[in-house]
């Protein structure tokens, strides 16, 4: 590993998801300069190159940490040119979804999101994959889409959180879909389903855990099948994630490493937060340690210290 002083950063920014752009590259500069590192290469994303052409520019320049800076659609473009290599992915938080920092205790302060860098906190963790496209978080089909794709962006920016929870309360007396969903050998389920979530972490937007035993580097993809009927069902389902039950009504939890879900019509779907065309069907794949993510140090955050200790496969590289 090179010296702190010799490792080169580049930083991937939506300026569309930042506020003062300004004020966050004064703050990411001062702090690597604090920290002895040379200053990093800026690059901006556009509307016709979200973030993916820029991170593969870093990777190509030598980059070592490329750090994303924007919404959950910035770090998942930033995530598909990162993948397989070893360059690590740092994420700054901004905008109103970020699941991923949320998920993995990732602060929003820029300052802190370099400290958490320059510590040299690494932890290699699973992508999921679909088509040429990758995610981090989680992909859905059904509600869990529909709702991504029915909040406005100028609700999000005014609410937050609470424009996906709008969204997603005038969908739920929609016509369920009829699944077959086919994981690794197994023999197929049939379900009459509202939504089918594969996730490589647990945790929903506001800080709800849907998937108790989700992690991120385990090797496979934990899949919610949820079955509600009626709007007594969906109260049910809510309560039971709510109060973090081990079995929660309406919903079916297995893991697997490949997943296949097949609807009888057309469904929304969303990788990360990003819909995508709906389709009839949905085939992920994960890369076990496919990904190196910038992390707290354990002692800095619990939630990561829990995870490091039930991983077998965790890699934590500390200088």
């Amino acid at each position: 590993m090179r010296a702190r002083g010799g490792l080169r950063t580049a930083v991937v920014v939506n300026p569309a998801k930042v506020d003062d752009l300004d004020a966050r590259r004064s703050a990411v500069e001062q702090a690597l300069a604090d920290a002895g590192w040379s200053p990093p290469t800026w690059l901006e994303t556009t509307v016709d190159e979200p973030g993916f052409a820029q991170a593969q520019r870093a990777v190509s320049d030598g980059a070592d940490v490329v750090f994303a800076c924007g919404g959950d659609g910035t770090v998942v473009e930033v995530v598909r040119a990162l993948v397989g290599t070893d360059v690590a992915l740092a994420v700054l938080p901004a905008g109103t979804g970020n699941l991923l920092a949320a998920n993995l205790g990732l602060p929003d302060d820029p300052a802190a999101g370099v400290t958490v860098v320059t510590d040299m906190g690494r932890r290699r963790i699973d992508v999921g994959v679909v088509d040429d496209r990758c995610f981090v978080v989680m992909a859905g089909v059904g509600l869990d889409a529909e709702m991504v794709s029915d909040a406005s962006e100028e609700l999000k920016a005014r609410v937050g959180v609470v424009a996906y929870v709008l969204a997603a309360v005038r969908r739920l007396r929609d016509r369920p879909m009829l699944v077959t969903v086919h994981l690794d050998h197994d023999p197929p389920r049939r379900r009459r389903a509202r939504t089918v979530v594969v996730a490589n972490v647990g945790r929903l937007q506001g800080g709800v855990r849907l998937l108790e035993a989700a992690e991120p580097d385990d090797g496979r993809l934990d899949v919610a099948i949820m079955t509600p009927r009626s709007l007594v069902d969906w109260a049910r389902l809510a309560w039971g994630v709510l109060r973090r039950r081990d079995r929660v009504p309406q919903m079916e939890v297995l893991r697997a490493r490949r997943i296949s879900i097949v609807s009888d019509r057309p469904q929304a779907r969303q990788l990360d937060g990003d819909v995508i065309a709906p389709g009839r069907r949905l085939d992920v794949a994960v890369r076990p340690a496919a990904l190196e993510l910038c992390v707290p140090q354990p002692e800095r955050s619990p939630d990561i210290a829990e995870g490091a200790r039930r991983s077998t496969v965790s890699r934590w590289i500390r200088e």
